[in-house]
């Protein structure tokens, strides 16, 4: 099959495409940077360098291929014009227009836990207005929105508090409980699902181990020679007066703040708990400390 990769060759690209192509399928990968021809090349893949918000480029790649895996690249938090979920609804209609005139018939969209809500889920209501766009596409087009939970490379974001406070604090977590999920895992979950014929639209969770923030907390102690850090639970104020103070757009610092406050108090969950994945992912909390660990030194 011919298969479209956006999101270049990040954490959840690169695996995909390396997969992909071991399997013996055409992949083009799309990318903004043209340095990365070569790395996309290596692996078997042939790039296009365009932008996601060119729509022509959109619909000129999208072309004759059988499957396209969908994706919004993160952003600058730090931008203090950025207008996020406007960014996300940009790139959902580029995405709609691009299927639709391109004749695409099988789309693979990389969503979010929470997305199934319309509001309180804070920056996850870009990921939701994605899912809605994309959902008005004629019922021709089959639609699988993928779900991950909470990434674990998010982790790294505590390093330096880890070493300064010695503690990670944040307004989730401690005794409650957080879904993990790999990158890696996240792609076989997506190669999966571009090998399952069916019509319509579905939603898949993907999760690769669940534990609280204390639970978590012990494995990256004991990890990087902490066997003593805690996971304390911090007001929401706190959380956002520490986000702005660094310089990211307040406006986002309080949507994260929010997503996080629904993942404590079971919100964003909801959907998640009901319709869990049948089987977790095969990279556990134990797997990636190895890798945070490298990075703590």
């Amino acid at each position: 099959m011919k298969i479209i990769i956006t999101g270049s060759l990040g954490n959840i690209s690169k695996p995909l495409t390396t997969s992909l192509v071991q399997q013996g399928h055409e992949v083009i990968v799309i990318s903004s940077n043209p340095q990365k021809q070569n790395e996309i090349k290596a692996l078997g893949a042939r790039a296009a360098i365009g932008t996601l918000e060119d729509l022509d480029f959109l619909k000129e790649t999208f072309v004759g291929a059988d499957i396209v895996y969908s994706m919004v690249p993160p952003n600058n938090y730090f931008d203090h014009s950025l207008d996020l979920i406007g960014y996300y609804n940009r790139i959902g209609q580029n995405y709609a227009q691009a299927i639709e005139k391109s004749g695409i018939r099988r789309l693979i969209n990389l969503s979010t836990i929470g997305a199934h809500l319309e509001k309180g889920s804070g920056i996850l209501l870009g990921a939701h207005s994605v899912e809605q766009i994309l959902n008005k596409l004629s019922s021709a087009v089959t639609i699988t929105h993928m779900r991950p939970v909470s990434f674990n490379y998010n982790l790294y974001s505590y390093v330096d508090m880890i070493k300064k406070e010695g503690i990670i604090a944040a307004n989730y977590g401690a005794d409650r409980m957080i879904p993990w999920v790999s990158p890696i895992d996240i792609a076989v979950a997506i190669a999966e699902e571009m090998a399952i014929p069916f019509e319509g639209r579905k939603v898949r969770y993907v999760a690769s181990e669940e534990l609280t923030g204390d639970e978590t907390a012990k494995i990256i102690g004991a990890a990087i020679g902490k066997p003593d850090l805690k996971w304390v639970l911090v007001s929401d104020e706190r959380v956002l007066n520490g986000l702005k103070s660094v310089g990211m757009n307040p406006s986002i610092a309080a949507g994260l703040v929010e997503m996080y406050a629904s993942l404590y108090n079971g919100v964003l969950v909801g959907d998640y708990l009901q319709n869990r994945p049948q089987e977790l992912g095969k990279l556990k909390m134990k797997d990636f400390v190895k890798e945070f660990a490298a990075a703590f030194q």
